[in-house]
């Protein structure tokens, strides 16, 4: 159990919480949610020790283990990915360094004998003789393959090391999982398996994530920052929004009691404190009013942006055919391989499964960023589209202030229209001075829908835009998405994001295409395309689970 008493924080003399008093328990995920800067991050290292707060008390059950998901991804380059693994569990990993170097020694006695083999008792009694097989089941879990169970992390990409280091925080059956961002770089088929490993985790997990349905999952509490508050709900992400919905009305229609009941009562005042007949009564009114304050009602610290995407144009019935497309990469891989499909008026395409690279280049194919191999691809003379990449930095890379940025893209060079227009995307004030080359990656990926936006297209290509978004940004894009009234390609790791918006899946696999007409949910639930999956993943070193 984790008990956190009159716990406050502040940086910099602004409070970023105050006296907070919540308990974890034992067999519970709670999700720590609340908008970018109001502390989730800060919250979770300061219960686990990385960080000091000001006033207040942690107490943790004596002897319990903490895991925590590491964030430095390149702390444990000096390892083998295996090691690292095991250096989850301390005791576990420090037991097997002291019973090889026992067994190491050259003046090897029978006490080291008996010594060695006491230590073999309490390795066994902690689960290391089957440590080996967990780990290998954990990393293919995640997605990793086999390949590099035994590389060193040093040899790995980006995402690669963070389905180790979240393998390395889950080994071992901590007391207390501590989780920021877990799903960042994982695809589905991984953040389906963490949901089901989530689920039957019989301790303390507690977790910070931008993924709503991967927090409906696995949450049984919400715990919410706001108003420099962390409360405490219970149930999931979609129960605390329905709750704070109620509360946000509750509390508005209160206040409009309280300002009609001000209002009665000083019309009564001025109406009657002359008449003698009526001026006890006028009287006793003062004095009610004068108890009857107007409370105001908490602000936010949650900020919604305005997406809202128009095209300049309706589409006409001829959107995109492609036909016989190929693309290899770099090192001679294929990704595309006489790839055919044609879009249809108001189809909104979810492009899913496991080959991001394959998704990513006939993005990248149809919006003109890269050459095909071969094949072909025509758009119709009615359309228009845009496209955000996964990696927008060429954007970026000069000396423009936010707003001259997005002046290259605007019909209507007005400062003012433009910095309005940054406003509606959380660019206010001095922020729309700053320079651009300074932005976070939330930042340039609501520059980028900002442009998006200007654009007028009826055709929207985005590759994975959740990436860097909180979750009021990816809410107000989610709606935005959904009524837009042309054509959506889109490829995205969030579950939500996919059920909401799309009418029509396309999983790009090693032996074709699946292509279905239906809701995401709809389609992992079915039969014959899991059986289809199957066929088109068999023999290939690619690794399914829905």
């Amino acid at each position: 159990m984790i008990s956190v008493s009159d716990l406050s924080l502040s940086f910099s003399e602004r409070p970023l919480f105050k006296d907070v008093n919540l308990k974890f328990i034992k067999g519970n995920c709670y999700g720590i949610i609340g908008a970018n800067g109001a502390g989730k991050s800060t919250f979770l290292k300061v219960l686990s020790g990385e960080e000091e707060h000001d006033t207040g008390d942690i107490f943790i059950t004596p002897g319990e283990r903490m895991a925590v998901l590491s964030q430095d991804h390149f702390k444990f380059d000096s390892y083998s990915v295996k090691e690292t693994v095991k250096m989850g569990f301390p005791k576990l990993y420090q037991l097997e360094k002291d019973i090889d170097a026992i067994y190491a020694k050259e003046d090897f006695s029978d006490e080291d004998g008996m010594k060695a083999a006491e230590m073999q008792g309490e390795f066994g009694e902690i689960g290391g003789y089957e440590a080996e097989n967990q780990i290998e089941q954990m990393l293919s879990g995640l997605g990793l393959e086999e390949e590099f169970h035994d590389k060193m992390m040093s040899e790995l990409d980006e995402s690669q090391k963070v389905r180790v280091l979240l393998a390395q925080a889950i080994f071992g059956n901590p007391d207390i999982l501590i989780l920021d961002e877990p799903t960042n770089g994982l695809d589905l088929e991984s953040i389906a398996w963490l949901e089901d490993f989530l689920i039957e985790f019989p301790n303390i997990v507690i977790v910070v994530s931008h993924d709503r349905h991967f927090l409906n999952a696995v949450c049984t509490y919400t715990c919410d920052i706001d108003y420099g508050k962390i409360t405490q709900f219970t149930g999931n992400y979609d129960f605390w929004y329905q709750m704070s919905q109620i509360m946000q009305r509750q509390a508005k229609d209160q206040q409009k009691k309280r300002e009609d009941k001000i209002a009665d009562l000083k019309q009564f005042i001025q109406r009657f404190s002359s008449n003698v007949s009526k001026a006890g009564q006028a009287s006793s009114r003062k004095k009610m009013l004068e108890k009857l304050e107007l409370e105001d009602i908490p602000v936010t610290s949650r900020k919604f942006p305005y997406v809202n995407f128009k095209p300049d144009r309706a589409i006409g019935n001829f959107v995109l055919d492609v036909k016989n497309l190929c693309k290899k990469d770099s090192d001679g891989t294929v990704l595309l391989d006489n790839f055919n499909i044609t879009i249809r008026p108001g189809e909104k395409v979810a492009f899913v499964g496991i080959e991001q690279n394959a998704k990513a280049a006939f993005f990248d194919i149809i919006s003109e960023e890269i050459k095909a191999d071969s094949g072909e691809y025509v758009w119709g003379q009615t359309t228009s589209h845009n496209y955000i990449g996964r990696d927008n930095n060429k954007f970026f890379n000069n000396d423009l202030n936010i707003t001259d940025w997005l002046k290259q893209f605007s019909k209507e060079q007005d400062d003012a229209y433009v910095r309005g227009f940054l406003g509606r995307m959380l660019f206010t004030g001095d922020d729309s001075l700053k320079p651009v080359k300074v932005l976070s990656g939330g930042e340039k990926v609501r520059c980028m829908l900002s442009k998006m936006m200007l654009s007028g297209a009826n055709v929207l290509i985005l590759d994975d835009p959740t990436n860097h978004l909180d979750l009021e940004s990816i809410e107000s894009l989610n709606q935005g998405l959904v009524n837009f009234p042309g054509v959506v390609l889109f490829n995205s790791h969030d579950h939500e994001f996919i059920q909401s918006i799309a009418n029509r899946i396309i999983e790009i696999t090693p032996k074709g295409i699946i292509d279905r007409m239906m809701p995401f949910d709809d389609y992992l639930k079915d039969n014959q395309i899991k059986e289809m999956r199957k066929e088109y993943y068999a023999g290939t070193d690619k690794k399914i689970r829905f």
